[in-house]
């Protein structure tokens, strides 16, 4: 089953313990996204004292909730410029707000997930994969009808082998 619209959205609002993600990509093409990333060409930056938005917003009203989210990035260097981007604007005050983000550098190293795609995971127990063009461009979210115990080991080694966001970009 495919998720779009108010079941997605109510899948990323409604669990209940944990909500966590793999990203694999170096570049996701978010038309959403576009006048951010051309300020960001431009040279300018998020005041990080002062940002807000809704995705920080609803980190603190689910960390004030008992809940967590989280994610892991698997990146190589050179980071694409959509990866520095994406680690200013987004990553930064995210992890301010309380999501757990941590960094998979596998730049001189094998990759421990060499063939897992992207994909969120709610409370251990709902996977949906997300599916992407090779530049990006997210072309759907499919509901996993299987068992969810492979992708919480993929959950559990993405973890072991990565190191939070804030280390990995040296603050």
């Amino acid at each position: 089953m495919f998720l779009d619209g108010d079941e997605w959205r109510t899948a990323l609002r409604e669990f209940q313990s944990e909500a966590w993600r793999l990203e694999t990509l170096p570049q996701y093409l978010m038309p959403q996204e576009a006048d951010e990333l051309e300020a960001f060409r431009a040279g300018r930056r998020v005041d990080l004292n002062s940002y807000s938005s809704p995705y920080t917003e609803s980190l603190n009203r689910i960390r004030g909730e008992g809940k967590s989210k989280g994610r892991v990035h698997i990146v190589t260097q050179p980071l694409s410029e959509y990866l520095r981007f994406e680690f200013s604007r987004y990553y930064a005050p995210h992890v301010r707000a309380g999501e757990e983000i941590r960094i998979l550098d596998v730049t001189d190293r094998e990759n421990p997930l060499p063939e897992v795609r992207d994909f969120w995971m709610f409370d251990r127990s709902k996977v949906v994969l997300m599916h992407y063009e090779g530049n990006g461009a997210q072309i759907g979210r499919e509901l996993y009808e299987g068992d969810p115990a492979p992708f919480v080991e993929y959950q559990r080694i993405a973890i072991a082998e990565s190191v939070p966001f804030l280390e990995y970009v040296g603050e």
